[in-house]
C-alpha cells in the first residue's frame, strides 16, 4: 500500500500593526510600543505566517532597546 503524503498550505499574513497588536495582546497580554512594531514589521517583511509573528513578538520582549530602535 502507499504512503501519502499530505502537503499542509500555511497561509501568510499581511504584517500589519493590527496583527502584530492582535498577537501581542494574545501571547502577552500587552500592547507593544510603537517602536517594537515597527522593528517586527522591518524584520518580517510585508508578508509572513502567524508562527513567524508569534515568534517575533514574544523575542522582541527579550532584545536590548538599542537594538530596536533605529536612531535618529
Amino acid at each position: 500500500m502507499k504512503a501519502t503524503t499530505v502537503r499542509k498550505s500555511v497561509a501568510k499574513l499581511a504584517v500589519t500593526e493590527g496583527t502584530i497588536t492582535k498577537a501581542a495582546m494574545r501571547l502577552l497580554s500587552q500592547r507593544l510600543v510603537t517602536p517594537e512594531i515597527q522593528y517586527i514589521q522591518r524584520v518580517l517583511g510585508s508578508r509572513a505566517t502567524q508562527d513567524e509573528i508569534d515568534a517575533n513578538v514574544a523575542a522582541v520582549r527579550k532584545l536590548p532597546w538599542a537594538s530596536i530602535v533605529i536612531a535618529d
